[in-house]
């Protein structure tokens, strides 16, 4: 298998032991956890969760391009929230990034997200 680390600065740093993605044997692509870090300033784009969950796909975007890759390209998503109750917006957000055939998905809400964000967004796409 060949494993290629994927980069950009156009996304969120990591900020621990993980890469932004990985591209095994030139066809999977797996995108780590997106929080809504505003890659330029590294701060969180806003308390706002519709805000937040645009920034997590605009980061995910930026990955996938990098890789050479766009959201038609993507197979399956997870999505953590800290509300359930902001389900609506998120997923109409989210909506929007997939014009057709939209990837299998999961979204969970979860106790807590890193630097107690709203939403968090990871990605495997087919290249």
């Amino acid at each position: 298998m060949e494993k290629k680390i994927i980069h950009t600065n156009q996304a969120p740093q990591a900020i621990g032991p993980y890469s932004q993605a990985v591209l095994c044997s030139g066809q999977m692509l797996f995108i780590s956890g997106q929080i809504p870090v505003v890659p330029a300033t590294g701060e969180i784009v806003s308390d706002e969760v519709a805000a937040q969950i645009k920034q997590c796909m605009e980061n995910v975007k930026a990955i996938l391009a990098e890789a050479g890759a766009t959201f038609d390209n993507v197979v399956k998503t997870s999505i953590f929230i800290k509300n359930m109750n902001d389900f609506s917006v998120i997923n109409e957000i989210y909506g929007s990034y997939f014009k057709s055939e939209p990837p299998a998905r999961a979204c969970v809400e979860v106790a807590r997200l890193p630097k107690d964000v709203l939403v968090e967004v990871e990605a495997i796409a087919v290249i």
